[in-house]
């Protein structure tokens, strides 16, 4: 059984407040990870350029498991452990946002994607579970489930993950209602 997610409310209304920070900077956010993190990384980004619930201008974001042409050239050329580094020092910038999904905060692509958008400048965050693995170490804001079964963690980041778009989408959506026409 699940419990415990509660006590992440305050990290995600953080994570939540400095995710928007960046975003009406004009920043992007960047989603990674491997297998069903992966998937999710391309569902978060999906439901901000698209939309989540509400009908409003498109939030950049960019999973980083998308293309894979780039991924399988850069794994083939260098090391599947820099697949997502490579393509944070490419595309991210200083005010972006690196989101690294990891059920054991263990992997060496995402730790080293994280590394490269720190240096970068870029806020940090990490979805893990379990103790949080090196990621909750890393990374600015870690949001770690306390649990130690993948499926678990899995479920308890497709909701955090839900949570922090519809958070996000309806600053934007306000924002966008405020502006002068």
């Amino acid at each position: 059984m699940m419990t415990g997610l509660a006590s992440l409310g305050p990290v995600l209304r953080e994570t939540a407040a400095a995710m928007i920070d960046r975003v009406d900077a004009g920043g992007t956010v960047f989603w990674f990870g491997n297998g069903g993190s992966a998937t999710q990384a391309l569902h978060f980004a999906t439901e901000l350029v698209g939309r989540f619930e509400r009908n409003r201008r498109g939030i950049p974001s960019y999973a980083l498991v998308a293309d894979t042409s780039l991924i399988t050239a850069v794994a083939n050329d260098y090391s599947f452990d820099v697949v997502f580094a490579r393509q944070i020092e490419s595309l991210c910038r200083q005010g972006d946002v690196a989101v690294g999904l990891s059920t054991s905060g263990n992997s060496p692509n995402v730790l080293q994607a994280i590394d490269a958008a720190a240096s970068i400048g870029a806020l940090t965050v990490g979805l893990t579970g379990g103790d949080g693995g090196k990621l909750a170490r890393t990374v600015d804001l870690p949001i770690v489930v306390e649990n130690d079964r993948t499926c678990r963690i899995q479920e308890a980041h497709l909701f955090l993950g839900h949570t922090l778009c519809e958070i996000i989408e309806a600053a934007v959506a306000e924002s966008d209602d405020v502006r002068p026409s």
